[in-house]
């Protein structure tokens, strides 16, 4: 039998080279009392810091709230205000241009109906307006800036100079030229903004591609015999999403001044279908007598757009990874 394997083991302490007391072998490490960190990401860290926003916070429950009512108001405004498109011949002359009471809180229009119902119903317009028209101009836009980054040579030349094309031409004006030939309607308005806003956002995700795309782990899985589809979406894009969420977050407010602009223009959406942008142009011949008929579309023009800006400039710097906390 080996004469050491009952010898024990004594720790040494390795600055003064004193020996201590025999280890035990046998026995299991002593546990970890402390907790383990929790796993920081991206995400994560930006949703710290953007709560501590404020103006960003309030922007993003303005936006929510808008969103609730514009879903919900099917089950509860016709009941409580009338119907925003219907006409009561009967009463009209009696109901129009009422000033806001309790009855009407934001007063009625020249033919009777409620302008508080016409402005939650003209959400729904403007809020679809805004998230589809963003969700067009965003996929044509990822495209063709993914071609211009990734490929580069003739595809980079041919891509950027067309944006610089588009976005030549006044924006307003080149989306009143596009409805002239599609047609107006609704549907139409939310191909013409698509279409039309794709350059802004081509360059920037060209630029966000430019920034990694040389990175050692596109060449890893280059190397590794990846597709270019797949490694676009797989290794670029997520690095990339960060800048493409704070643009299309501020598109949106955007699309609908857009919307708005256009219906004020009598090239969006057709009456009596409700659009704040219509509801202004019915009531600036009342401006002087009856402030409320402007007013109150117009604050709604402006504290929607407002959150969507106030929301985008929270989500840049919370997902500026530059103010990563250490």
């Amino acid at each position: 039998m080996d004469k050491n394997t009952d010898m024990p083991i004594y720790a040494v302490d390795e600055k003064s080279g004193a020996q201590g007391g025999p280890v035990n072998q046998g026995s299991p490490e002593p546990e970890t009392t402390a907790a383990a960190k929790p796993t920081r990401t991206l995400w994560s860290d930006a949703w710290g810091r953007l709560r501590k926003n404020k103006l960003a916070m309030i922007g993003a429950i303005w936006i929510i709230f808008i969103v609730i009512v514009a879903l919900t108001c099917d089950l509860w405004a016709p009941q409580w205000l009338g119907s925003p498109t219907q006409i009561d011949s009967s009463q009209m002359s009696e109901l129009s241009k009422l000033p806001p009471s309790a009855e009407h809180p934001f007063g009625t229009d020249a033919l009777g109906r409620d302008v508080l119902c016409r402005v939650i119903y003209g959400s729904r317009i403007s809020l679809s307006v805004g998230i589809l028209a963003t969700a067009i101009s965003t996929v044509i836009g990822l495209v063709m800036g993914a071609l211009a980054a990734y490929y580069g040579g003739i595809w980079d030349t041919i891509i950027m100079r067309l944006a610089d094309i588009f976005l030549a031409f006044p924006y307003t004006l080149f989306v009143i030229v596009l409805i002239a030939v599609l047609g107006q309607s609704i549907t139409n308005v939310f191909i013409a903004i698509g279409l039309l806003g794709w350059p802004s956002i081509a360059r920037v995700f060209r630029s966000a591609i430019l920034s990694v795309k040389e990175n050692d782990y596109v060449d890893a899985a280059r190397a590794m015999g990846a597709s270019d589809a797949r490694i676009v979406i797989r290794h670029i894009f997520p690095n990339s999403v960060a800048s493409i969420v704070v643009y299309a977050t501020m598109n949106i407010g955007g699309a609908i001044l857009t919307e708005s602009a256009l219906s004020y223009l009598g090239m969006g959406v057709t009456p009596p279908t409700p659009s704040w942008g219509i509801m202004i142009e019915d009531g600036q011949t009342y401006l002087a007598t009856q402030p409320w008929l402007m007013l109150f579309p117009g604050l709604a023009i402006i504290t929607t757009v407002l959150a969507f800006t106030l929301l985008g400039d929270g989500l840049r710097d919370a997902l500026d990874v530059k103010m990563k906390d250490a």
